[in-house]
């Protein structure tokens, strides 16, 4: 089945107010800048965001934090040597953070898109961040369990896009996106190019169409890590 093709504007348009986002990309690795930007265009609020961090410099996800419309970031990094933004109003008490180890936020999106409700891990036995949760032994050693995530939207970016939404993505700006494809009830997809269907080597295609809803063609988007480098400021 062809998904629809849809601007930028048009692709978020209906992304309500406290849903639930989460966004690909590792650093800068990978993000979707022009799908966050229009989100910040779009003026939704009170967003939970899920990513590895929380946002670089003054563009794409720090933009989207600074302009306030989160309230709450699930992450394993909110903290980087290009970020001030979540700092600031995390200080101010104006944003709420959930940690999660970078192995364990994996997972739980992966079982998000599994369908499995929880798991139980070793990271995080003994720490602060096992505080109220369940704890079992299993073979002599503690466990924690860790619930999934899942989200209300996804936004991703892809190399490449057949019309039936198979992806394929470029090296590691693969990072989250294939999971969190998996893991939202609604994926839109930004790709560099859009193709027919045998565009891409079936054997090649890491997140297939069945979990892609609305693609938009972004032929030159923009490096997060680029535009940081440049001081650019959103909006």
């Amino acid at each position: 089945m062809r998904k629809p093709v849809y601007d930028l504007a048009g692709a978020v348009a209906d992304i309500p107010d406290g849903a639930t986002i989460m966004i690909g990309g590792f650093g800068g690795a990978g993000a979707p800048v022009e799908l966050v930007h229009a989100l910040i265009d779009q003026g939704a609020r009170e967003l939970t965001v899920v990513n590895n961090n929380a946002g670089n410099g003054a563009v794409g996800l720090a933009a989207l934090i600074r302009e306030r419309r989160v309230r709450k970031m699930i992450c394993s990094f909110p903290r980087s040597a290009d970020s001030s933004v979540f700092q600031e109003l995390y200080a101010e008490g104006a944003l709420q953070l959930e940690l999660v180890p970078q192995g364990t936020l994996a997972e739980r999106i992966r079982a998000g898109g599994a369908g499995i409700p929880a798991f139980f891990t070793r990271t995080s036995v003994g720490t602060p961040l096992a505080k109220g949760k369940e704890e079992r032994e299993f073979d002599g050693q503690r466990y924690v369990m860790e619930r999934w995530l899942k989200a209300d939207y996804a936004l991703v970016k892809a190399r490449r896009a057949d019309a039936y939404g198979n992806l394929l993505y470029n090296m590691t700006a693969r990072n989250f996106a294939p999971l969190m494809c998996m893991a939202a009830a609604t994926t839109i997809v930004q790709a560099s190019e859009i193709v027919e269907p045998g565009g891409i080597d079936p054997e090649a295609v890491v997140t297939p169409g069945i979990f892609v809803n609305r693609l938009v063609e972004v032929r030159a988007p923009a490096q997060e890590e680029r535009l940081v480098a440049e001081g650019v400021r959103y909006p």
